[in-house]
C-alpha cells in the first residue's frame, strides 16, 4: 500500500516538476517584434544571445513597422519592437505601450535605386525613372511601410513622384521590394543599402539618395509595456546596444545612430 502511494507521489511530483519546467521554459521565451529590414542582424543577434543564457529562446515577427505597430496596439504578445522609423514607434509610445525609459535609438540607414543585376536597362539616377521604356517601379506601401515613405520623400524631392505615380508597384515590406528587383520582376526598386547587400549577386545599387531628399532613416527600439518576461527584454535590449550587437549591425550594413 505505502509503495502503491508513494510511486502514485513520484508520478504526480514529476508532473508537477515536469509543469513547473514548461512554464519556466515559457517565461524565458520573448517575442521581438521588428522590422524585416533587420532580419538578418537580428537573426545573428538572437542566436548570439540564446547562446549567452542557456534555456532561452528568441522568436522573432519581422514586417512592416507599421503593421506591426498596429498588431502591438490590437494586443498581440510581444516584447521588444523596433522600427525602421520613428512615426511608427511615436504611436504606440503615444498610446502608452513602450515602457518609460526602455525606447534607444540604436542604428542608421540609407536609401539606394536598385534593379537586377540582369538587368539590360540603362538607369543611372533616379530621374531615369521618367524614360518610357521603365515601366514598372516597386516600393513599399507608403501607409505602412518606412522605406516606401522614404522612397516617396526622395520621389518628391527629384520632382518625379507625379510623373512615375502610375508606374508604382506597391509592396508590403521592403524585403518584397527586393524581391521583385531580383527576380527582374520590376524595372527598378527604391529600398536600405542594408537589403541591397543582403542580395548584391542579384541586384545592383544605382544611386543612393542624398540625405537631403529625405527623413534621417534611424532606427528605435523599445520594450513593450505589457511585456511578460520584461527582464529578458532588457538583456535582449542591451545585448543589441552592446560592442557586440553593434559589430553584428555594422556587418550587415547598419551604421550605429548613437
Amino acid at each position: 500500500m505505502f509503495g502503491k502511494w508513494s510511486l502514485t507521489a513520484a508520478v504526480c511530483l514529476m508532473a508537477i516538476l515536469t509543469a513547473m519546467g514548461s512554464v519556466n521554459a515559457q517565461s524565458q521565451e520573448i517575442t521581438v517584434s521588428a522590422a524585416i529590414s533587420l532580419k538578418n542582424a537580428f537573426e545573428e543577434i538572437g542566436r548570439l544571445y540564446e547562446s549567452k543564457n542557456a534555456g532561452t529562446k528568441v522568436a522573432f515577427n519581422f514586417g512592416a513597422s507599421g503593421d506591426l505597430a498596429k498588431q502591438i496596439e490590437a494586443g498581440a504578445p510581444a516584447d521588444v519592437f523596433a522600427s525602421a522609423a520613428k512615426k511608427d514607434m511615436d504611436g504606440i509610445e503615444q498610446k502608452g505601450l513602450i515602457l518609460s525609459g526602455s525606447r534607444m535609438d540604436f542604428a542608421k540607414n540609407s536609401v539606394v535605386l536598385i534593379q537586377a543585376a540582369s538587368s539590360k536597362l540603362e538607369i543611372k539616377k533616379f530621374e531615369d525613372l521618367m524614360k518610357p521604356e521603365i515601366k514598372k517601379i516597386s516600393i513599399g506601401n507608403p501607409q505602412t511601410v518606412p522605406a516606401g515613405r522614404y522612397a516617396q520623400e526622395v520621389l518628391t524631392h527629384f520632382k518625379l513622384w507625379d510623373g512615375i505615380k502610375d508606374r508604382l508597384i506597391f509592396a508590403e515590406n521592403v524585403r518584397q521590394v527586393l524581391d521583385y528587383v531580383a527576380r527582374n520582376e520590376v524595372d527598378a526598386g527604391i529600398v536600405y543599402m542594408t537589403d541591397a547587400k543582403v542580395r548584391e549577386k542579384e541586384v545592383r545599387v544605382i544611386a543612393s539618395a542624398p540625405p537631403e531628399s529625405h527623413k534621417p532613416v534611424i532606427y528605435p527600439l523599445g520594450i513593450v509595456k505589457d511585456s511578460k518576461n520584461e527582464a529578458s527584454a532588457k538583456a535582449f535590449t542591451a545585448l543589441i546596444l552592446s560592442e557586440e550587437g553593434r559589430k553584428i549591425l555594422q556587418k550587415y550594413g547598419f551604421e550605429s545612430a548613437r
